[in-house]
């Protein structure tokens, strides 16, 4: 029998990284991501059990090592394994044993979503092509993330420094996501 998730192809997985010199643009690698809900009782110990302190403050996002931890709602993160570490498979069980019996929910969303990188002095410029959001480095600092739409995509907008963005998006939507961002840049990347 075929195994289906090995055979899995990332979406992608046949477009060549965009690079100039006012832009950047490459599909992320394969990663573990889960959505996490918790409440205030379990948040402090489902942090330390991820090794990463969940953030408390709206729309920010803290790292620490490999892994990071996005707010997307008062009681919600987005999970992120940054660089493969082997460590996706013990979470739930971490968690549990760190929850203490406090409701929790973790969503193992790895194959549903994908991500990439969009970096660059004009990133914000070409995301702002399709994206409402006031990305100035004054309204939206570094470590700053949100829930947004591109176009007509859902994302997750992650400003990860001054001059770059990680975008996450639902698998089916991310080579829409990939073709918006290279129209919008195309007097870029000449």
């Amino acid at each position: 029998m075929v195994d289906l998730i090995s055979a899995r192809r990332l979406p992608l997985a046949d477009v060549p990284p965009l690079a100039a010199t006012a832009l950047s643009m490459a599909p992320l690698l394969p990663q573990a991501r889960f959505v996490l809900r918790a409440r205030p009782a379990a948040q402090a110990a489902i942090g330390q059990a991820l090794g990463v302190a969940l953030p408390t403050l709206v729309c920010r996002a803290n790292v620490a090592g490999n892994r990071a931890a996005l707010w997307l709602g008062p009681d919600e993160w987005l999970v992120l394994l940054l660089l493969p570490d082997g460590g996706a498979e013990t979470l739930p069980a971490a968690f549990a044993v760190a929850a203490e019996g406090a409701p929790y929910s973790l969503v193992d969303i790895s194959h549903r979503q994908s991500g990439l990188s969009l970096s660059g002095p004009q990133a914000a410029t070409v995301l702002n092509t399709g994206c409402a959001l006031d990305l100035d480095l004054a309204a939206f600092p570094v470590g700053m993330c949100t829930r947004t739409l591109l176009g007509k995509a859902d994302i997750t907008l992650w400003r990860t420094s001054e001059t770059t963005f990680h975008i996450e998006a639902w698998r089916s939507f991310l080579p829409y996501v990939w073709q918006f961002l290279q129209e919008a840049a195309r007097e870029f990347l000449v």
